[in-house]
């Protein structure tokens, strides 16, 4: 099991980013936009620097939902590779059969 404080920490990261996505998004595509001056580009990335850090996306990190491992994440079921494992195992993950031979 994950320590509960990194958990917590990407989940308020999480609500951060969701809470300013459409912040975000205009102030990137006026920075992005070639036809805009110099000056709005200019402007637009000092406010997209002033923003919190933790509101970019890139900064949430992938979690598994049962442990909350961060490593061996599986996206397409949202879990760690052992969590998976042991499920499978159980015949609790749809779709997956584990093998042996």
């Amino acid at each position: 099991m994950a320590k509960k404080s990194a958990i917590a920490k990407n989940e308020k990261r999480r609500r951060m980013v969701a809470k300013q996505a459409e912040k975000r998004a205009a102030l990137k595509a006026i920075a992005t936009d070639r036809s805009a001056s110099p000056e709005e580009i200019f402007q637009a990335s000092m406010k997209l620097a002033q923003l919190p850090r933790d509101g970019a996306k890139i900064r949430v990190r992938n979690r598994c939902g049962v442990t909350g491992r961060p490593r061996g994440f599986y996206r397409k079921f949202k879990l760690s590779r052992i969590a998976l494992r042991d499920l499978a195992s159980v015949g609790q993950a749809p779709g997956v059969v584990k093998s042996s031979w």
